[in-house]
């Protein structure tokens, strides 16, 4: 059953609830009532007044104590109204608030009238898998391309999502990521240039920083430079241009936009009436209106590219979303398609690749052992700094990945939970079984911070992913740990673009040691 059937049926119970209510409590009031002169009139206002409270009485009640997943544990609230969740969206700890949620109620907590938190490897499988009997939630409605197109990120509809998937995985192919490696490093060398690493001697003076004489330049914020350095990337990859972030503040604006949008989708997500019925323009009226402006900023990139077309001298993401065609259908994708794709690939592209580059550098900079650990990795498999590239060399160096691995484990870009809606049929989940309509999930914050799979989930710990790397790091343990690892989702739905969100990334981190 959809959602929104769902919900109808509870608004009836609710309902039915409340009639029952208002004759048994009020019948000689109104008897009374509708025998005084006008009682009529005054009986439709006494109703029109009272009948809401009652109606919403019968709702709560009907979903704390006779809905289907009345029996799973959650706060009182969240099991009223999913306004519960469009709070901390707003407030932004709706990742916490999950992984709170799971400490408290333990390991199913039901966090919307028809919602519920999953905290297992099991349930990460049985939701996400290839033969789950799920589609993307409601959820993802509020995040239309355009007025009359889906993007691939935001199809709801199984067939439309695997065509768009098929036509995108043709930018993501792993020839065309390596083609485009060497505009990754030319941004990487500016982040460096603007860290100071040029400040004094040569660049090979990186390896022998005691001999370089060096002297500490300004303090910087890695998550600003994260961000442009992403985005900058993010254009020359997908639009054949860089946005010059890293250099001059033209652009800079962006940024805002995006986090202003992503803010706006998630609030409106949790809640789909404030999107439906534009009320989030109204209450929200800076962040409704950033992501107008992020929307047609996203909107003119693609309509640039494309006005480019395929004589271009970089075989860049859109190159290819022009060119590739459904090997099942023969179609591309249209106008409409590719301005949704736009506003995909700047977000998906920089957004969450600047939150793995951040929090591998703020976790390293806290952690000096792992830091000159992996300095003496990097600097033991390269002798100079141009050396540093994609190839047999690098994918060797298993602490590099190590470490990042580990940062995307304690702040995964997207810490929330990916909704799934439980289709006809319904599903079984633990050993739960769900009816049609059910939105389930696992958060990503709340799994990767689970003890049972990653001891010590606080601490920043990249051997935890290393066979053999002290006493009790086993290969059962790493399998364990990587059995709760998800920073990319897994399945059908999982992201296409994650050797792109670990190139970038590694790229900065492997240059700066």
């Amino acid at each position: 059953m959809p959602s929104y059937k769902l919900a109808k049926s509870q608004r009836t119970v609710g309902l039915g609830l409340t009639l029952c209510a208002f004759h048994t409590v009020y019948p000689q009031a109104m008897a009374s009532l509708l025998s005084q002169p006008y009682g009529h009139l005054s009986a439709l206002l006494l109703l029109l007044c009272v009948a809401p409270i009652f109606y919403l009485t019968g709702l709560a009640v009907y979903r704390i104590f006779f809905h289907p997943l009345a029996k799973h544990p959650g706060p009182l609230v969240a099991k009223v109204t999913d306004l519960y969740s469009t709070y901390h969206a707003w407030k932004g700890d709706r990742h916490i608030d999950f992984w709170r949620c799971h400490e408290q109620y333990g390991p199913i907590v039901r966090f919307g009238p028809s919602s519920l938190s999953f905290n297992s490897a099991t349930a990460l499988k049985e939701i996400y898998g290839f033969k789950a009997n799920v589609r993307k939630g409601d959820f993802y409605l509020a995040f239309p391309a355009t007025k009359d197109s889906f993007s691939t990120h935001s199809a709801v509809d199984k067939a439309t999502h695997a065509r768009k998937r098929r036509v995108l995985s043709h930018a993501f192919s792993d020839s065309a990521i390596k083609s485009m490696e060497k505009y990754i490093l030319s941004h990487v060398r500016q982040l460096c240039t603007n860290l100071g690493e040029k400040g004094a001697g040569s660049r090979n003076n990186l390896f022998a920083p005691e001999k370089s004489g060096r002297v500490w330049s300004e303090a910087k914020n890695m998550s600003l430079q994260a961000d442009y350095t992403t985005f900058d990337i993010m254009g020359d990859l997908c639009f054949g241009k860089a946005f010059g972030m890293l250099e001059r503040p033209d652009n800079r604006f962006a940024i805002d936009l995006i986090s202003n949008a992503a803010h706006r989708h998630l609030m409106c997500g949790t809640y789909l009436p404030l999107h439906e019925y534009h009320i989030d323009k109204l209450l929200f009226r800076k962040i409704a209106g950033m992501r107008e402006r992020y929307m047609q900023f996203s909107k003119g990139q693609a309509a640039e590219r494309m006005q480019m077309g395929e004589d271009v001298n970089r075989k860049d993401f859109f190159y290819h979303l022009l060119k590739a065609k459904d090997p099942e259908t023969g179609k591309g994708f249209s106008t409409p398609e590719l301005w949704g794709e736009s506003n995909l690939l700047i977000i998906a592209g920089s957004d969450t690749t600047s939150t793995a580059l951040a929090a591998s550098i703020f976790y390293l900079v806290h952690n000096s052992r792992v830091l000159a650990k992996l300095a003496a990795e990097v600097r033991a498999a390269f002798s100079d700094v141009e050396e540093i590239c994609g190839g047999a060399t690098l994918s060797k160096l298993q602490y590099l990945r190590a470490c990042l691995d580990e940062a995307m484990r304690m702040s995964p870009s997207v810490g929330g939970l990916l909704p799934r809606q439980v289709l006809h049929g319904g599903m079984e989940v633990e050993g739960h079984k769900l009816p049609e309509g059910t939105v389930v999930g696992v958060p990503h914050y709340g799994i990767q911070h689970n003890p049972a799979y990653h001891p010590e989930p606080f601490e920043y710990k990249p051997e935890r992913w290393i066979p053999g790397s002290e006493p009790d790091i086993t290969s059962e343990s790493v399998n364990v740990a990587q059995s709760a690892f998800c920073p990319f989702s897994i399945g059908p739905r999982g992201c296409i673009g994650k050797c792109k969100h670990t190139s970038s990334p590694q790229a900065c981190l492997r240059q700066r040691h």
